[in-house]
């Protein structure tokens, strides 16, 4: 058994491991301390609020925005304004200026000191435990005659931070006036969130190799007719776990072998000669990058040196397809039309098409918020996030499809190809954030 493990792991090799310096298991090993030294996000934090902060409020019509923070039951976009260590209830203000943006963060007597010292930048207000925040928020834009106001109210989960309770207090402090002028920051929060600075790609493109090469390590450790689904999961969590990272997704991975089967893993399933194994990974990295890539594997049949017709004309249908809508990734082009790539393509070369969406937002979280690669050709317009032009430093996490009818056991339905990478919009067009999967990796069966 353990000569049949070495010669499977020495072909899957020489299939799939993208050229390197080191061998991938040193990589992988420099990859994670690499990921793991230091903070570099409280930096970031204030060279986005710096830099991008401005242009997201004028292209969302408001001059001020607020956002509240508290312990245990948080505001989502906390660790994005500074306020993910709230105990008392402390508001983060930010208006905008003619030179860029004023932070102005309200916070208790308690937590004042450490508040300062973490953002020299801000001007911070302190207030006696027990007085009201809110009241002291409807002082400070009483005084800045702020006339649009954003506050975390939206049907986008990202910007839906502010409780009924919070809102009925704001509105109460603020009175009928000057609460006519509050409004939804999703505009805002997707403008802001959705584009990436220099700093965050650079984490990211590592981020996006470790994931890379932990899915190609995983298929390593696969034996046909023993291994299942449950326990290659296992195996990929063990990995990311134990180099220090975290994952993407509560369920990470998802494990994929036999007929499609929409969302979920079939954990109890074993994997066996024919099977397409589909890993679709992620890791979270400085508690605040997250990364979504799927690559595939096939078990050759005894007596098979390569994949049946149909799936290898599968794979290269799915290949190509990714190749092609990275080329499409350009600044201004809407979400909608990079799918048009992909549906076109698929047409063209006979597959069915396949349930998902084509592609979404990757980075904050797995699905992040941003342009929706999807809406061509579904019986309705592009609506929403399919309408909006993608720009430099956004990312995305796209699959190239091949979907064709198939059985298993008996049982019809069908099987798919969904070659998942990261792609980032540059001015210059579409790059892929780690080195794409070019070959379908081959698993010897016993």
């Amino acid at each position: 058994m353990g000569m049949m493990r070495t010669v499977v792991a020495t072909s899957i090799v020489l299939a799939c491991t993208a050229p390197t310096e080191q061998p991938a298991e040193g990589r992988i090993e420099q990859l994670a301390t690499e990921l793991r030294e230091g903070d570099p996000w409280p930096a970031i934090r204030d060279e986005r609020i710096r830099a991008l902060l401005p242009g997201a409020m004028d292209a969302a019509g408001v001059d001020a925005w607020v956002v509240f923070c508290r312990e245990n039951a948080n505001e989502p976009l906390a660790i994005h304004v500074g306020g993910e260590a709230a105990g008392d209830d402390a508001a983060y203000l930010f208006f905008r200026t003619e030179t860029g943006v004023e932070r102005v963060i309200l916070a208790s007597s308690s937590e004042v000191i450490t508040i300062r010292e973490r953002a020299p930048d801000s001007r911070v207000e302190s207030r006696e435990r027990g007085e009201s925040v809110f009241v002291a928020v409807a002082e400070e834009l009483r005084a800045t005659g702020s006339r649009s106001i954003a506050i975390n109210r939206s049907d986008l989960a990202a910007a839906d931070g502010l409780t009924a309770t919070q809102d009925a207090e704001l509105r109460a402090a603020l009175g009928t006036s000057l609460a006519s002028r509050l409004t939804s920051s999703q505009e805002l929060v997707i403008r802001w969130l959705g584009v990436k600075i220099p700093a965050e790609l650079a984490i990211m493109r590592k981020a996006a190799e470790i994931t890379d090469l932990i899915e190609r390590e995983a298929f390593l450790t696969v034996v046909p007719s023993q291994t299942t689904n449950g326990e290659l999961h296992q195996t990929i969590r063990d990995r990311i776990e134990g180099l220090g990272l975290d994952h993407s997704w509560r369920g990470n991975p998802g494990i994929t072998t036999g007929l499609d089967r929409g969302r979920g893993s079939d954990l109890a399933r074993l994997i066996k000669p024919g099977d397409l194994i589909n890993i679709d990974a992620g890791v979270t990295v400085f508690g605040t990058w997250h990364t979504d890539l799927q690559r595939f594997a096939y078990v050759l049949r005894p007596g098979e040196t390569e994949p049946p017709e149909e799936i290898s004309r599968s794979w290269e249908t799915a290949k190509l397809s990714s190749r092609k809508m990275l080329d499409a990734m350009r600044p201004g082009v809407m979400g909608w039309e990079v799918e048009k790539v992909q549906i076109d393509w698929q047409r063209e070369r006979g597959s069915l098409r396949h349930w998902a969406s084509t592609g979404h937002p990757v980075g904050y979280w797995a699905h992040d918020v941003g342009p929706s690669i999807g809406g061509y050709d579904t019986g309705d317009p592009p609506r929403g996030n399919q309408l909006r032009e993608l720009e430099p430093g956004m990312m995305f996490g796209y699959d190239g499809n091949a979907v064709w009818p198939a059985e298993d056991d008996g049982v019809t339905g069908t099987k798919s190809i969904t070659i998942e990478e990261m792609g980032l919009v540059t001015e210059n067009g579409g790059e892929y954030m780690c080195e794409p999967q070019e070959e379908l990796v081959l698993i010897s069966a016993p």
